[in-house]
């Protein structure tokens, strides 16, 4: 039996072998997808009446609401609503998206499963979208705060936009500030409009418990938080003191990087948000199994919407 290789061994991972023998066709990935979004039976997705039929001919869908009449898949409700991609490619794209932990391209996508890049850029938009489920109650703590710019270098812009640049004070990037649990190792990032006091306080105080202890760098936005905190001085060298440090934070910061420069080369700000959604997403549910994971981003496509007019307006 071959030895599982480093990093996370606990986790049961997936073969593309045994990937194909699950999704085979599209009736057995709409069967799998609807066991993730009615594990306890199905019910309406406009009224959550449970007195449901199948339609026969499948036609105009392939179930009926006998209360309010309307007929529904599981696609409706979801940001699979209206698309014209059979549901084995879906499933394969969460895997695609779930194994990957530093992104999968679109090009990548539109080679493996057969379809226009376009569609493969709006396909991979959406799964983004499932991950955008927040991490639930705020963190206890001790927590780390850092925040980092996303943007191309200076010296590589080209000479007009090197001189936008210059009238800006963050250089026309754009900023992510992230917050990690040290107990759980789960993370919240998202981005912002500055580094700012009042911005990375309101940001704090949204996301951790006002009894957390919080630990940053010596950046002066800091030093008056209305938390119990300390700082690693990074001016001077001093990286880690004790359990002081935010190390964790920008370990997660080089991740998204290599992702952005090694992965999708060029990322707008106008999308960013998605990006930094799926990669903090995929971080908080790293100790499942890969199934588990591809179930729980199934989950998270219920009730979000992401249509391409949206996605180019």
């Amino acid at each position: 039996m071959a030895k599982k290789g480093p990093g996370r061994a606990h986790r049961e991972g997936l073969t593309v072998i045994q990937l194909l023998g699950m999704f085979p066709d599209d009736a057995k990935a709409e069967k799998w997808f609807e066991k993730q979004r009615w594990p306890e039976g199905r019910f309406c997705p406009d009224c959550g009446s449970v007195d449901t039929v199948a339609v026969k001919n499948r036609n105009p869908m392939p179930y009926r609401c006998r209360d309010c009449r309307n007929h529904f898949s599981v696609r409706k409700g979801t940001v699979m609503q209206s698309s014209k991609l059979g549901l084995q490619k879906w499933a394969i794209a969460l895997y695609l998206t779930t194994t990957g932990i530093k992104g999968t391209a679109s090009m990548k996508v539109y080679r493996e499963l057969g379809m226009r890049q376009a569609t493969a850029w709006h396909l991979m938009h959406r799964i983004r979208e499932a991950f955008d489920e927040g991490v639930g109650l705020p963190f206890p703590g001790p927590v780390e705060i850092d925040e980092t710019k996303i943007g191309g270098k200076f010296k590589n812009m080209h000479g007009r936009k090197r001189h936008e640049a210059r009238q800006k004070t963050d250089l026309g990037k754009a900023t992510v500030a992230g917050i990690r649990d040290q107990e759980t190792a789960r993370i919240v990032a998202k981005v912002v409009p500055n580094t700012k006091r009042v911005t990375l306080k309101q940001f704090l105080m949204t996301h951790v418990s006002p009894a957390a202890i919080v630990y940053h760098d010596d950046a002066r936005a800091y030093l008056r938080i209305p938390f119990q905190h300390e700082a690693v001085n990074h001016s001077a060298g001093e990286y880690v003191r004790g359990p002081v440090t935010v190390n964790g934070m920008e370990s997660f910061w080089a991740l998204l990087k290599r992702g952005i420069n090694g992965t999708f080369h060029h990322i707008s700000p106008k999308h960013l948000h998605r990006y930094v959604a799926e990669f903090s997403g995929r971080h908080n549910m790293r100790d499942l199994d890969t199934v588990a994971q591809m179930s729980a981003l199934a989950r998270g496509m219920v009730g979000k919407r992401l249509r391409y007019a949206d996605l180019v307006r």
